[in-house]
């Protein structure tokens, strides 16, 4: 159309991308202690016409697999090749993690508690002062996926910044089943990224090391929501986010003594103040405690733990 601006160019690690070419580039990281080089591979979608410039992340935490398979199977079917600005897509940020089947690199640091990170620093610091470096001062806006950690089960859902109303509006217009907004831990990601003002949003859906058929599709479809909703993709790939579940806060209902921990209630269940949620019981039959519902609202995130110890989180849930 005439009239239209040529997109920019983006430069990572010094290899260039071009408007109207799909490249992959590698961010060198470290080397393991056998000298076998790691790498983190980036793929950039740069479109032809301009337009915002899209993070699209997964792996920060390296146990968390579910999100690396929602980016695997959007680039295998050409989802990012958008018409406007660009994408940029890190499947695996944390290539340690993922490898070691941990959330953390192997010194047991945790990336998402690194950032902005040092070059001269700590592994998972290095991780994170590359990542800053390249890739977030070329960025608009921010999609970090992610699981529950430690057999917690978190029902689809994103996590936008308090008192950013343009994270809110990205959770909106991705669709999850519910939103709510999430204060900023220091050291992470997402508080690095506000403070260089790129709006950022959270997408949380099933647990660490398994795979979530109805997280990953709502996942694929969630990003292609916000694409559509920038102008990067045509608007019949969006569904509307009519079912999206606003919540205000959100609270942890937590063991009242250890035992068997037998879940009553399903994730993503509407729940009543009272209400049983499940129980504990000790192994001799003799002892139940029933778990219940703290305020009327909706579950968030379930505890797939068998044997719990008294104060382990075992239900989320918003109101």
């Amino acid at each position: 159309m005439a009239g239209e601006i040529e997109n920019k160019t983006i430069s990572i690690n010094g290899e260039v991308v071009v408007p109207g070419e799909h490249k992959q580039v590698q961010l060198n990281i470290a080397r393991l202690p056998t000298g076998t080089v790691i790498d983190i591979p980036v793929h950039v979608f740069n479109g032809k016409k301009a337009g915002p410039t899209i993070l699209v992340q997964a792996g920060l935490h390296g146990d968390e697999i579910n999100g690396v398979e929602t980016l695997r199977r959007m680039i295998q079917d050409n989802h990012f090749h958008v018409k406007k600005g660009a994408v940029i897509v890190v499947p695996i940020l944390n290539i340690f993690g993922f490898i070691h089947f941990s959330r953390d690199v192997p010194d047991g640091k945790d990336v998402n508690r690194s950032f902005p990170g040092t070059k001269t620093g700590s592994l998972a610091s290095r991780i994170a002062h590359t990542h800053r470096e390249w890739i977030l001062p070329q960025v608009d806006y921010g999609i970090d996926l992610h699981t529950g950690g430690s057999q917690r089960h978190n029902h689809p859902q994103t996590r936008y910044t308090v008192n950013d109303d343009k994270s809110k509006k990205l959770a909106e217009a991705f669709g999850a089943p519910f939103s709510f907004p999430s204060r900023l831990i220091n050291g992470s990601f997402r508080k690095t990224t506000f403070k260089m003002g790129i709006p950022t949003l959270v997408y949380e859906a099933g647990e660490s090391m398994r795979f979530d058929e109805n997280a990953i599709e709502i996942g694929i479809q969630g990003i292609q929501n916000v694409m559509a909703n920038l102008g990067m993709v045509p608007k019949n790939v969006s569904k509307e986010p009519s079912t999206t579940i606003h919540l205000e806060s959100t609270r942890w209902v937590r063991a009242p003594r250890a035992g068997m921990f037998i879940p009553q209630m399903e994730n993503g269940m509407k729940v009543k103040k009272g209400e049983t949620l499940g129980m504990v019981t000790d192994t001799y039959a003799k002892k139940n405690k029933k778990i219940k519902a703290s305020l009327d609202g909706y579950i968030l995130c379930v505890n797939h733990q068998a044997v719990v110890n008294q104060g382990d989180a075992l239900f989320h849930l918003g109101r």
